[in-house]
């Protein structure tokens, strides 16, 4: 799922474009909200090690992980390749709650030096 809010099939939504009617469709978005926290190789954004490998993934259970620098290691196993390793989004009524759930399920994850920004989406509830 890469619209996590998209209710109407993205393909209705492709299909249209390509069509041109794209104004007769009616497009639905859920009413949840949506919070991504970015898991970052240590070091980021300026030197970090690669190939670290990255566990706890299976344990996730209530948030989407969209993978941006990972890699398949030489064993088989996921592991790092990159700066800004995984986005963990959480879904809920409010942004509050959105946050929440990113935040317990990011810290499923494990990898050495995994860190990422504790303040996503804080202008929103002030």
């Amino acid at each position: 799922m890469l619209l996590p809010r998209l209710e109407t099939p993205l393909l209705d939504i492709v299909i249209a474009t390509l069509d041109g009617t794209l104004a007769e469709l009616d497009i639905r978005w859920s009413e949840q909200a949506a919070v991504c926290v970015i898991l970052a190789s240590g070091g980021y954004p300026g030197s970090y090690k690669k190939g670290l490998p990255i566990e706890g993934l299976a344990d996730v259970q209530d948030a989407l992980v969209f993978h941006a620098g990972t890699a398949v290691g030489e064993d088989g196993t996921l592991v790092t390749n990159g700066g800004r390793v995984l986005g963990v989004t959480g879904l809920g009524r409010d942004i509050a709650e959105a946050r929440q759930q990113a935040y317990a399920e990011a810290d499923k994850i494990r990898f050495e030096g995994k860190h990422y920004r504790t303040d996503i989406a804080m202008k929103a509830l002030r």
